[in-house]
């Protein structure tokens, strides 16, 4: 018989936090689970930590490093279950996060997506997501674009779908080397509503490592240039857009990357951003610097939202 949930990890070089996260799934109090982790070609001690834990439920497959969307599409075609749960290798679950899951499948079993409420953890803090809607109810039904225009509904450690979703919405995009996690939630959000679980129970651990936080090629991050023909039927996946393309835009003058702002700025529409974004649009790098460097004050590493 085959398990419940298939928890697909992507490893590269995770020695410092792998041990947490595959502790934090072994220890679920829900049990009937895979674990299949893919070794992205790791060179430190992260497949040797991974080794030394002793549960016949993981399996795990080495190969030659190509990204993180590529070992993520690996780890899902491997899996033998129903539903995917998604883990980064430095972040966690609460132990009781595939037991409430659960319960929010057989209350929505017509549903495909499921996802908990997110924190992030940074090295002396917890700091909740901020949403840009409240409920008042353990499990709510939402649409993806319209609740994303704060912080993501969706991440890549908090939520679980059916497998079968993938033959309509297809993989992660191996030719996206940064916001790879938002195109294709773009595309179950095409497809699909997503059962919100109104309680904290994954963590974003933000460290200096991370792709994410590191990766200032801005040729590498998406152009949001294949979804021009949905847009202009649906109005919030427009206005989700222009929030990523604003955050670009803005990153993109912060590295004097005169073109590529030019490229997001035109591409939006200036009546779905608020006052102050219009403002921050039209700021010189060296206010945006300023601006940036009063807000680190609050001793959090910052980073981009809503990508």
């Amino acid at each position: 018989m085959m398990p419940f949930f298939t928890v697909v990890i992507p490893v590269f070089n995770k020695a410092s936090f792998i041990e947490r996260t595959l502790n934090s799934v072994i220890h679920q109090s829900f049990k009937d689970f895979e674990i299949i982790i893919i070794d992205d070609g790791s060179t430190d001690e992260s497949l040797n930590i991974i080794n030394s834990f002793n549960d016949p439920r993981i399996t795990i497959f080495s190969v030659e490093n190509k990204g993180v969307s590529a070992s993520r599409n690996h780890g899902i075609s491997k899996a033998n279950t129903n539903y995917i749960a998604l883990l980064d290798a430095d972040d966690f679950w609460e132990p009781n996060f595939l037991e409430t899951i659960k319960l929010a499948i057989s209350a929505y079993p017509d549903e495909s997506i499921f996802t908990t409420a997110l924190a992030h953890k940074f090295d002396n803090k917890v700091i909740a997501s901020d949403y840009n809607f409240s409920v008042n109810s353990q499990f709510t039904v939402l649409n993806y674009f319209r609740n994303s225009l704060k912080h993501q509904l969706l991440t890549s450690s908090s939520m679980v779908f059916k497998t079968s979703i993938i033959e309509i919405t297809g993989l992660f995009d191996t030719n996206l080397e940064s916001g790879e996690d938002t195109d294709l939630w773009i595309r179950f959000g095409l497809h699909y509503d997503v059962v919100f679980i109104n309680k904290i129970l994954a963590y974003y651990n933000h460290n200096n490592n991370s792709l994410s936080k590191s990766n200032l090629d801005l040729n590498a991050k998406p152009k949001f240039d294949k979804y021009l023909s949905e847009e202009k039927e649906n109005k919030d996946l427009k206005k989700l857009l222009d929030k990523n393309r604003f955050s670009l835009a803005i990153l993109s003058k912060l590295h004097n990357n005169k073109s590529l702002f030019e490229f997001y700025k035109n591409s939006l529409a200036i009546e779905n951003l608020n006052l102050k974004q219009r403002l921050l649009l039209q700021c010189p790098k060296q206010i945006l610097q300023l601006f940036l460097k009063l807000k680190s004050l609050n001793g959090t590493k910052l980073y981009h939202k809503p990508l």
